[in-house]
């Protein structure tokens, strides 16, 4: 058991695969390492000797071309196209009696006591509003950053610093939101120095002589707990003063009852035109309400599988402003399983809920009911407006009753469902999670496609796309894993620019821009290019490249919805024609390995084996000799009668092909000069005897090295299963030698 040996020593990482019908599954995708993305050119980190940090904000200017990015005491204006041409910086640290207060307070120096940039927000079309942490006493100004047109202009505005309390919160590590509309910031975070006390807020910036409006505080039918993820400013309608801000966040549950902690996702509203109440309900919302958000998987006689935790949300623009489509994270909280999922939400449905029944509690058990009361009129978070009803023209017009019944009716009974009621992508067990999203909708020649980005914990990108299949369900393909920085470390923010066509990451490490398409990988041949199911690429005749479209007839072949070359490539046979044949060395009992890599994940493998001198070719059944790997075929002690042509096979769609052939020759112990130190038999004998000590320690590293050397094996599920099996043949052999010994014992007695 040398290999497992070497399993053990490494520890090498998990492959998984699935055998059916004779073929190997895998669930493969292209993975994109961080010197792999370097040398295509299609990643380019952002280079700052400054010694910044923590790149959690980033915002986008699509006109200009430019974007701003908030780090640990720096702001930095960056071009979209190179984010390494003529940066700027302006250098803001946290005030030098702040720092020592936090250090004083038992904060870390490094990644706490300083000013941590969290809020970039566009104020108007030559400033900005940036935010920051300020060594816990949080802090806000603008930046003056001017017009493509004009001379470059970067600056902060020293007259325009104000207090940052309610805007952005007080340590650099709690989950917030916030989003700028109409001249004020909607934000949802903590307000004290131990992030316990958390409200959504809206203060309007640079506007000292005004007030600012939150939710009531000390109450936990109002928010419990809350852990703000996302803000949007949606219209309702075409009228104006139906405009609402919505977030997303999750809280412990005051369903869930005193001693069950539950927590819920939940998504909010409140009317932009609300000013709070008159008599009640001063300085607060009066047009506050939440909905519980589901995100799970349908199961037998009702048993959903519940992923209660949203970690992120993205806003997808469709063509109606009105009806975008809401995209979350979420993860699981169960202590049986861990998994994330993406669910997809309609706003028809959100506003469904909203228009629903009220919860309430009553009865002797007080629990969580529908509310069946009267409802007084205008309903409850209803938005004051003159077409509305022309006696409420603000919500200080509202009556007492409304505002009664506002103060202690914030949750909605109905919750929000999303589309087709099940998440597009689940990923369970996985050995990362994911923590960010960004979509992209891609226009392909069959439809159009929603492509995810999905930032994971470990510095990983997943690009994913969402299929709609015959049956009204989704197929979510992973089509690349990229790594995107070379230490890794959790995404921290993520953006998209259509325009671009790039995708821009930030982590506590480092900022860097990656292309969204690498067509260029998906192989040189019409039918590779086609089983690849990528929205950006198409087989333009040559090779694999950009699709763009167009209205232009040119040799364009293209499927993403069902990957089939068969229908759109001409030039299959001679395509399939081209597979090199390499000829490979193996030396007798040793292992050597061939590699086949396809270039799509829901490809299937198999392997066959053409002996000389033979017409027939014979398929490989995986074993202790033959084992199917990831990427490629794994022979473990290479004997005599292994020598001949192996063709690798791959199948998807009913389309077959050979992806790889090779000649291989098994050089025999007398070929090899002291078969590396053993001894060779006499003339007739069989193989080579054992080897000394020192060769085994050799022949480990030589089965170390023959793995490692073929990048992207991880036969880590290999390894442990050999172990384990090894561990069973001494735990029998050890039951048999124990039998045999009393067996012995009770023949002496006799």
């Amino acid at each position: 058991m040398r290999l497992a040996s070497v399993c053990h020593m490494f520890c090498l990482q998990t492959v998984q695969m699935e055998h059916k019908n004779g073929y190997f599954f895998f669930n493969l995708l292209i993975q994109f390492l961080y010197l792999d993305l370097l040398k295509s050119s299609s990643s380019h980190m952002f280079l700052e000797s400054g010694g910044s940090s923590d790149y959690q904000a980033i915002l986008l200017d699509e006109d200009t071309g430019r974007l701003l990015l908030g780090a640990k005491n720096h702001i930095f204006l960056l071009h979209l196209d190179n984010l390494n041409r003529n940066p700027q910086k302006i250098y803001w640290p946290a005030a030098k009696e702040e720092v020592e207060h936090c250090k004083l307070a038992g904060k870390n120096a490094e990644t706490e006591c300083a000013n941590f940039v969290r809020v970039l927000q566009f104020f108007n079309k030559t400033h900005a509003l940036a935010c920051g942490t300020g060594a816990f006493h949080p802090l806000c100004a603008l930046l003056e950053v001017g017009t493509q047109t004009e001379e470059t202009v970067f600056r902060l505005i020293p007259q325009s610093i104000e207090s940052g309390r309610g805007k952005c919160p007080f340590s650099p590590h709690d989950q917030f939101t916030a989003v700028l509309t109409g001249g004020e910031l909607y934000s949802g975070t903590s307000i004290d120095f131990m992030g316990t006390n958390a409200a959504i807020f809206r203060t309007p910036v640079q506007k000292r002589d005004q007030h600012y409006i939150r939710t009531e505080q000390n109450q936990d039918h109002w928010l419990n707990d809350p852990l703000f993820v996302g803000a949007y400013s949606i219209p309702d309608t075409y009228n104006p003063d139906d405009d609402k801000v919505y977030f997303f966040f999750k809280e412990t549950a005051v369903e869930s009852g005193q001693w069950d902690k539950r927590i819920f996702s939940r998504v909010a509203r409140v009317c932009k035109n609300d000013i709070g109440g008159k008599r009640s309900l001063i300085h607060r919302w009066t047009t506050f309400l939440k909905a519980r958000l589901i995100c799970s998987v349908p199961g037998p006689s009702g048993m959903d599988t519940y992923f209660d935790e949203v970690e992120d949300t993205f806003l997808l623009q469709t063509k109606d402003e009105q009806n975008p489509l809401i995209f979350g994270i979420f993860t699981t909280s169960s202590a049986v399983f861990r998994g994330s999922a993406v669910c997809v939400y309609s706003m028809a449905s959100i506003r469904a809920a909203f228009s629903g029944p009220f919860a309430h509690k009553e009865g002797l058990d007080y629990r969580w009911v529908e509310y069946k009361g009267r409802i007084p009129y205008p309903r409850p978070g209803t938005c004051p407006s003159e077409t509305y009803d022309p006696l409420h023209l603000s919500t200080k017009d509202y009556p007492d009753d409304v505002i009664s019944f506002m103060r202690t009716h914030q949750l909605m009974w109905d919750s929000v469902y999303p589309v087709k009621r099940e998440p597009i992508l689940i990923r369970m067990d996985s050995r990362f999670r994911i923590r960010r999203i960004v979509v992209d909708r891609v226009e392909a020649d069959d439809g159009h496609y929603d492509v995810l980005f999905l930032g994971t914990d470990e510095g990983k990108v997943l690009k994913v796309i969402s299929i709609p299949k015959e049956n009204r369900e989704m197929e979510a393909i992973t089509l690349e894993e990229i790594s995107i920085f070379q230490k890794p470390s959790a995404i921290l923010s993520m953006k998209l620019s259509v325009k671009q066509q790039q995708l821009y990451v930030g982590s506590e490490d480092g900022a860097a821009q990656v292309s969204l398409h690498r067509c260029e990988f998906y192989g040189k041949a019409c039918a590779e290019c086609c089983l690849a199911r990528d929205p950006y690429c198409a087989w333009d005749g040559t090779s694999c490249s950009r699709y763009f479209p167009t209205n232009k007839r040119r040799s364009r072949r293209q499927d993403v919805r069902h990957g089939d070359p068969l229908s759109q490539c001409w030039d299959i046979e001679s395509a399939l024609d081209v597979t090199e044949e390499k000829v490979m060395f193996g030396v007798e009992l040793n292992a050597t390995f061939l590699e086949c890599t396809p270039k799509s994940q829901q490809t299937a493998v198999r392997w066959f084996l053409q002996r000389p001198k033979s017409d027939s070719t014979e398929q490989l059944t995986a074993g202790d000799r033959f084992v199917y790997l990831e990427q490629g075929l794994l022979i473990r002690q290479l004997q005599k009668n292994d020598t001949g042509t192996y063709h690798c096979q791959a199948l998807e769609h009913a389309f077959s092909h050979t992806i790889a052939r090779y000649a291989l020759q098994v050089l025999q112990c007398q070929q090899i000069e002291g078969c590396l130190g053993r001894a060779c038999p006499e003339e007739g004998g069989e193989g080579c005897q054992s080897p000394s000590p020192l060769t085994n320690i050799r022949l480990l590293h030589k089965d170390y090295v023959q793995l490692l050397n073929k990048a992207g094996t991880n036969p880590a599920e290999y390894c442990e299963q050999l172990w384990h099996r090894e561990k069973r043949r001494q735990k029998v052999r050890g039951a048999k030698w124990r039998h045999g010994l009393e067996s012995r014992k009770l023949r002496n007695r006799r």
